[in-house]
């Protein structure tokens, strides 16, 4: 580890990261162990900062702790063909797709859901009675 510069809360700060969620990654195995001041402070380098900000930038692309843990692994092997990163990449993009194609469907039955609406009291809302399960609007199908 290089020469410790931050204690847990100025990392938080340079990361923008909560400190609950660092020591969580350290736990989980993402970061590596802190070293201690004298008076038990945790203790990172720019090192730790720049995996941390890492994890974060992997972690909002939407990546898994698991994959996170898979890419640092593989960021560590600097000599090794990226051909591992270009195919856990694309599973995962592979994914996304499939989460933006869920999504397009539930949009669609939300639309026909409110396309069905004609005002009028509760007693008579066919959304409701779609979301008892009493009806489908449109024959359509459920989803979940």
């Amino acid at each position: 580890m290089n020469a410790p510069t931050y204690t847990i809360g100025q990392l938080a700060k340079a990361t923008e990261t909560k400190t609950v969620t660092i020591r969580y990654y350290e736990k989980e195995g993402l970061l590596p162990s802190s070293t201690r001041s004298a008076s038990g402070y945790r203790l990172y380098g720019p090192t730790e900062r720049d995996r941390l900000l890492f994890v974060r930038r992997a972690r909002t692309l939407g990546f898994s702790l698991d994959e996170v843990r898979e890419l640092l692994g593989l960021a560590d092997r600097q000599q090794a063909p990226c051909a591992a990163v270009d195919s856990l990449v694309a599973e995962h993009l592979q994914q996304v797709r499939q989460r933006l194609a869920d999504l397009q469907a539930l949009e669609s039955e939300l639309q026909r859901l409110l396309a069905c609406c004609h005002g009028g009291t509760i007693a008579e809302c066919r959304i409701i009675e779609s979301l008892a399960g009493t009806s489908m609007p449109g024959g359509g199908r459920r989803l979940g």
